[in-house]
């Protein structure tokens, strides 16, 4: 079943699993300086819209590696992709603004047997 998907990408046990999401959302406004009085604000439109996405990858249980450099590969072609939700909403076009990891629990040739991840995505304007 699917988390969640970035264009053709899909967030999945099997791929990449998040364990945490947040939306933040901006709407913007002009102010203008009045005298003797509190700055006049008319709405503008929206403004900046961002997803974080973290998680926990561990090949031997959930997900791979492969899907780390997937994204990768998807970010360094500076496209937009949807980002559709497990329900199936659209949320919009979103670009890979960036994306950490830190590798744990190293085997003898260097090999992580945990990643902790974190993908940070903006909505195109």
């Amino acid at each position: 079943m699917a988390l969640a998907a970035l264009g053709l990408f899909v967030f999945e046990l099997a791929t990449f699993p998040f364990s945490d999401f947040a939306r933040d959302t901006e709407w913007a406004y002009a102010r203008t300086p009045r005298v003797g009085d509190r700055d006049a604000t008319q709405y503008v439109g929206p403004g900046a819209e961002r997803i974080s996405i973290g998680g926990l990858i561990a090949p031997e249980a959930v997900g791979s590696y492969g899907a780390i450099q997937t994204l990768r590969d998807m970010a360094d072609q500076g496209e937009s992709y949807d980002f559709i939700e497990g329900t199936g909403r659209i949320l919009g076009r979103f670009l890979i603004l960036r994306m950490s990891e830190q590798r744990k629990a190293m085997l003898v040739d260097g090999v992580p047997r945990v990643i902790d991840f974190s993908l940070e995505l903006e909505r195109e304007a």
